[in-house]
């Protein structure tokens, strides 16, 4: 794997990208659906948009972890360390654009999206190429799955602050 980690990376990206899009509809084609609610948007908050970052990301991670965890022994904290820098990113440029230009145009929020899922990946293919070693790899596991609860917790009990607001519908959660 390690000779061909841009195409691992690449693979990846092209994943997560064509999942996360389609679970952005999932739960509106689904009528709603109470289980397909816990991994796909259920409205356009920017915590919702996340999500469509984090569940194909996590596939892919456990997918890739077949072929690689034995090259890369900080396999789980790079690809922790990836997929939050995504996970942070897509807010960071939310929020920034909107503070900046008001109401966003849908094209952009999805520019925003397959923008912090490259970043992402980009910066996991650094470490990686860095050899990038850790011995913490049961906690990042941890913590992958922390983030899954939290997801699954604030689709149907978000705060109520403005990450969990469905600016389009004024709402919060499913």
């Amino acid at each position: 794997m390690k000779k061909n980690i841009w195409l691992w990376q690449l693979g990846g990206i092209t994943f997560v990208s064509v999942l996360g899009s389609i679970l952005h509809f999932l739960y509106g084609w689904t009528n709603n659906n109470k289980i397909v609610a816990l991994f796909s948007s259920v409205n356009e908050s920017t915590w919702e948009h996340m999500k469509l970052l984090f569940f194909p990301a996590l596939i892919y991670a456990i997918f890739q972890s077949f072929f690689s965890k034995k090259e890369f022994n900080s396999f789980w904290c790079v690809k922790l360390i990836g997929t939050s820098l995504g996970l942070i990113l897509i807010p960071t440029f939310f929020y920034t654009s909107t503070g900046i230009f008001g109401t966003l145009p849908g094209w952009l929020n999805v520019i925003i999206f397959f923008v912090s899922v490259v970043l992402g990946f980009y910066y996991e293919t650094f470490l990686f190429n860095k050899n990038y070693k850790t011995n913490c790899q049961k906690i990042c596991i941890i913590l992958f799955i922390i983030i899954a609860i939290l997801f699954f917790i604030f689709t149907y009990f978000p705060p109520k602050i403005p990450l969990f607001l469905d600016p389009v519908f004024n709402i919060y959660g499913a």
